[in-house]
């Protein structure tokens, strides 16, 4: 216990690397960390068959899909938190937060009743041949939905940290919940013989435990965000409106991204279910690479923030610039990763000579977008932590609904399954060239800002 954060968490002074890699670091341990819960599932599910994995990853689309709500609550926070605390305001920055934690109680409860409600609606959207693989995605989606709405509500009270600079709680907190669902899943899946129905109980234990931590970490932990806080709130309209002109295009960006990746992957469901397994283990390894490039984009989101509202234009573009530097070095590593040696890692979760011949294209396919993808967290970010948000979610919303008319095109044509793929690396490629040039230009006549009165 004690009181809140101090100046050691500012980003409006000390080096600019170190400053970025410390608020960087343990938030891109905590995107492993739920990325992890899927690589636990996937690979244990991967002991029990391909159908299993593929039920799981049907599932977890939805699980994304969810993620784009949950952002308007988090989002709304680390921007509306950061800025008001780089200007010294610290009873706005609070109020911002608890005006976030409304939105993502009333979106949390909704989400998860409409995954327990419409579970079999949802499962059949994937048009599944295998009659098992349906059933398992329902069940696994009545499960999960029940933890929504601590879940969405933990992202608000994540977010908060963040914007304060101190991203190292929520990511220990995460990592007790990643710690629980090693060890229970295994046994729900195997032991229990729960199959997908262990995994999603696995899960909803684990995700309860991490959220009930980092809410409790709001009121009582060390270094938090705020000295007191409070649920007892009055819903301030014009904060409210605020979080969500700031948060509502994030939000639609990752809702549609998800959305039309789902239609991709109906595409995929009619190569059969060994594909869409196939699939979902690579788009895990290939997470990965948007592993670091996310985390940068985060922390970059929280850098502008407070300096943004310390007024320090100098010091964002200085950040902005390292970052790009960074990204572009992590890029091509990872480029010559997936191409040369991501067959190795595809293995261990799908082993067998007829998964590994779907696995090993698909991870070359995607190498060749890991650059351009890489600096569009940073061009995204640069924009969001200004609290100007639309730049980046037009050109993710237009570059995706490109994305499976593409790949319906390219499906039809010799390259067959593999063009779904390709689809997918071109329109990567896109999103990445046209934000960075959109920030490039912007600079041009000033820092890309809005004012967040």
């Amino acid at each position: 216990m004690g009181s809140s954060s101090g100046n050691k968490y500012s980003l409006t002074e000390g080096g600019i690397l170190r400053k970025l890699i410390f608020i960087a670091a343990p938030i891109m341990g905590t995107q492993f960390m739920q990325m992890a819960y899927n690589f636990t599932d996937m690979f244990w599910l991967g002991r029990v068959g391909s159908d299993a994995v593929a039920a799981s990853g049907a599932a977890g689309m939805y699980m994304w899909l969810s993620f784009g709500f949950l952002l308007i609550g988090r989002m709304g926070a680390e921007i509306g938190v950061a800025q008001f605390l780089g200007r010294g305001d610290k009873r706005a920055a609070r109020e911002f937060s608890q005006n976030a934690m409304v939105i993502a109680l009333v979106l949390g409860t909704g989400f998860g009743l409409a995954m327990i409600l419409f579970k079999r609606e949802l499962a059949g959207f994937f048009n599944f041949r295998e009659l098992p693989v349906a059933e398992n995605t329902a069940d696994y989606l009545s499960i999960v939905g029940c933890s929504m709405p601590v879940t969405f509500i933990a992202a608000v009270a994540a977010g908060s940290y963040n914007a304060s600079g101190n991203s190292r709680t929520p990511f220990l907190l995460h990592g007790v919940g990643l710690i629980v669902n090693v060890v229970l899943d295994p046994l729900f899946i195997l032991t229990f013989n729960g199959g997908v129905r262990g995994a999603a109980i696995a899960t909803v234990i684990s995700q309860f435990i991490s959220s009930g931590l980092l809410i409790i970490a709001l009121f009582f932990f060390k270094d938090r965000p705020f000295e007191r806080y409070s649920f007892r709130i009055r819903p301030d309209t014009k904060k409210l409106l605020l979080i969500m002109k700031w948060a509502v295009p994030i939000g639609l960006e990752s809702i549609l991204f998800c959305f039309l990746s789902m239609v991709t992957s109906r595409l995929e469901a009619s190569f059969g279910a060994n594909v869409v397994a196939a699939s979902k283990v690579g788009s895990q390894i290939e997470s990965f690479s948007w592993l670091i490039g996310g985390g940068f984009g985060s922390a970059l989101v929280v850098f502008i923030g407070q300096n943004y509202g310390a007024g320090k234009w100098e010091r964002i573009r200085r950040g902005v610039r390292i970052s790009a530097v960074a990204m572009t070095v992590w890029g091509i590593l990872v480029s010559l990763f997936l191409y040369f040696g991501g067959g190795f890692l595809f293995a261990l979760f799908l082993p067998g000579p007829e998964l590994l011949k779907l696995g090993i294209p698909y991870l070359r396919i995607l190498a060749f977008c890991q650059l351009p993808m890489n600096l569009e967290a940073v061009g995204a970010g640069a924009f969001k932590g200004a609290g100007r948000t639309v730049p980046p979610s037009l050109v993710s919303i237009i570059s995706n609904i490109l994305k499976p008319l593409l790949a319906f095109v390219l499906s039809k044509t010799g390259l067959g399954l593999y063009g779904i793929w390709v689809a997918v690396s071109v329109t990567a490629v896109l999103r990445g060239v046209w934000i960075c040039l959109w920030y490039i230009l912007s600079g041009k006549k000033g820092l890309p800002a809005d004012s967040a009165s």
